[in-house]
């Protein structure tokens, strides 16, 4: 059998494919796994600054598969199977949380699980043939891999719960227009289009993007007063760093700064 995820490295870029075209990726066990353990390797990994999430094939990942859904249920029990679900729905807390940028690289259908998992990322580059739909009231589910939540932070509860109630696919021009995408390019262009920004991103000063990542994700839930110390501590910490030296000494001489993530 195929590896189901593919993994590489690049120029600190590390990329992660989902494999199983055929499907166009629709969720399995053995690729849920890997992204569990690939997810937090990487982030402790001091030669990767940005991971970018994408699929095989014409698509980026369907979801659930629910062909296999369909030739038998599991046998078991509703408590053992809620926390089955819940420890593989980790990988969505992971690609929202871990102290590194990660960027869905959206290059066909996006849909139930695959679309959540899209949104969790902190950037989304589409090719101009994505097409994004929420897809659980078509199979009679209410929805999982943290889809509601991030859904609604992108474009509010109101449209949130239109999109998962009415389960109305949109083109990646309706998508950029809500918000869900952050760029829309020609199918053509996107690998080069995601891998300019991937590795632009990882010149950037990597301490200071992960504590922004750490304020925006504080800004979701948290108090304005309790934003305000993390982003007192976190400003304090960058000022300390050989990033922000090199970018005054760079501003002084009026040259790029060349940072180092540290």
């Amino acid at each position: 059998m195929a590896q189901e995820l593919l993994e590489s490295v690049s120029d600190r870029v590390a990329t992660l494919t989902l494999n199983r075209p055929d499907r166009l990726n629709a969720l399995s066990a053995p690729m849920l796994e890997g992204l569990l353990e690939a997810l937090p390797r990487l982030a402790a990994d001091a030669q990767v600054a940005v991971v970018v999430l994408t699929g095989a094939g014409r698509g980026f990942c369907a979801g659930g598969d629910v062909k296999s859904m369909a030739e038998g249920s599991s046998q078991l029990g509703m408590d053992d199977a809620v926390q089955r679900l819940r420890g593989r729905m980790e990988v969505s807390r992971l690609l929202h949380t871990i102290p590194k940028p990660t960027i869905a690289m959206v290059n066909g259908p996006a849909a139930g699980a695959g679309l959540a998992m899209a949104l969790a990322c902190d950037l989304r580059v589409a090719s101009e043939s994505a097409r994004l739909i929420t897809a659980f009231a078509k199979v009679g589910f209410s929805g999982d891999f943290g889809g509601s939540y991030f859904l609604s932070q992108l474009v509010g509860s109101g449209k949130a719960r239109e999109l998962y109630y009415l389960g109305e696919p949109l083109d990646a021009a309706q998508a950029l227009a809500l918000g869900l995408l952050n760029t829309v390019v020609p199918d053509a262009e996107l690998l080069d289009a995601t891998t300019a920004l991937a590795q632009r991103l990882a010149r950037g000063p990597g301490v200071a993007l992960g504590l922004m990542k750490q304020n925006f994700n504080a800004a979701e839930t948290g108090t304005l007063a309790e934003l305000l110390d993390l982003e007192a501590l976190h400003q304090i910490q960058t000022a300390r760093t050989e990033d922000h030296a090199e970018a005054a000494r760079a501003f002084v001489e009026k040259r790029p700064p060349l940072f180092k993530g540290r």
